[in-house]
């Protein structure tokens, strides 16, 4: 095999394991690789961007102290969730969100504008990254969801409950943390209610109700290009029951089949999103019937990688490098 040529950039938190699996690949291919996060910049992270006025794109270099890459030789950039940038604690404090954001639309829109094979451009990302848009992009695919209500009004939330036969489940509708004093931050998991406990707490802002789906076991269908990585995940408490994400250590994960109309429907909401990687989460019923809860576009995948052999990683490299060579 001939040395690929160009870096590729991996922008993701310091402590990211799925960029670290990925980085290995690349490492073991030979592939020049260049990886950071955002939130070292501008304190760690030197960034020299130019354009001629005449030719198109940005020339120049961008460079870690340890590792620099110049910009007109990047041919993909794996982007995964870095941090925010940080400024000097020197800046004062009256210009300090100023710089930040100088720091955040510098870097971004720079690497937002080469010409290379993304995973995922950052707008790419914000279009596909929420629940509402996905459950009607998911149905237009052909996929099976759960019937739905958003809403910030009781009387409301209580007559579309009275429709539903059996119990419901309360979802965040954006992964956005909940911080709390002298505490970690802390994510909502998903959490079964029934229609006697809806309150007038859910007045307080909008509210994701959904109908429970009775599962079989779930199923992260983990898709890197074309190429799907399906394992079920079978849960061994109450709480892995509601959300697997709930309670880790009581969880099973073994490799299993994608029937063909539900990979078809998959290619389709990829396509819509002009996706080449996602993290899937489905149910299988009792029934067999598979049902779309989300895609996470930036979704962990280290953990079923490392549980099933699945090469996941390995893909990653595929595409990463597929652009590099």
């Amino acid at each position: 095999m001939a040395v690929p040529r160009g870096h590729v950039l991996v922008v993701a938190e310091n402590l990211d394991a799925s960029a670290d699996l990925v980085v290995q690949a690349l490492n073991d291919r030979k592939v020049p690789v260049t990886r950071f996060d955002i939130a070292d910049f501008p304190r760690r992270i030197t960034l020299a961007a130019g354009h001629d006025g005449r030719t198109p794109g940005w020339r120049g270099e961008l460079s870690t102290g340890a590792r620099a890459a110049r910009l007109e030789e990047v041919r993909a950039v794996y982007y995964r969730r870095p941090g925010l940038p940080r400024v000097s604690p020197q800046v004062a404090e009256e210009y300090r969100e100023w710089a930040r954001a100088q720091a955040l639309v510098g870097m971004v829109q720079v690497l937002s504008s080469l010409p290379v094979v993304w995973m995922h451009h950052p707008d790419t990302y914000r279009a596909a990254a929420h629940k509402p848009a996905q459950l009607v992009a998911a149905t237009d695919a052909g996929l099976t969801v759960p019937r739905t209500l958003i809403t910030n009004s009781l009387d409301r939330a209580r007559r579309w409950a009275d429709r539903i036969d059996g119990p419901l489940v309360c979802k965040p509708i954006a992964a956005a943390p909940l911080h709390r004093p002298d505490e970690k931050p802390l994510t909502l998991p998903t959490r079964r209610v029934e229609r006697n406990e809806l309150d007038e707490s859910l007045e307080t802002t909008a509210h994701l109700l959904q109908e429970w789906v009775p599962k079989q076991y779930e199923v992260r269908l983990t898709v890197v290009g074309d190429r799907m990585f399906p394992a079920a995940i079978h849960a061994g408490s109450e709480a892995a029951r509601v959300d697997w994400r709930a309670d880790y250590d009581a969880l099973s994960y073994e490799p299993v089949s994608v029937p063909e109309p539900v990979a078809e429907s998959v290619r389709r909401f990829m396509d819509h999103y002009h996706l080449n990687y996602g993290a899937f989460d489905f149910a299988v019923t009792p029934a067999g019937r598979w049902v779309f809860f989300e895609c996470n576009p930036a979704g962990q995948w280290q953990f079923i990688a490392a549980a099933t052999k699945l090469p996941i990683a390995e893909a990653h490299a595929d595409l990463l490098q597929g652009a590099a060579a």
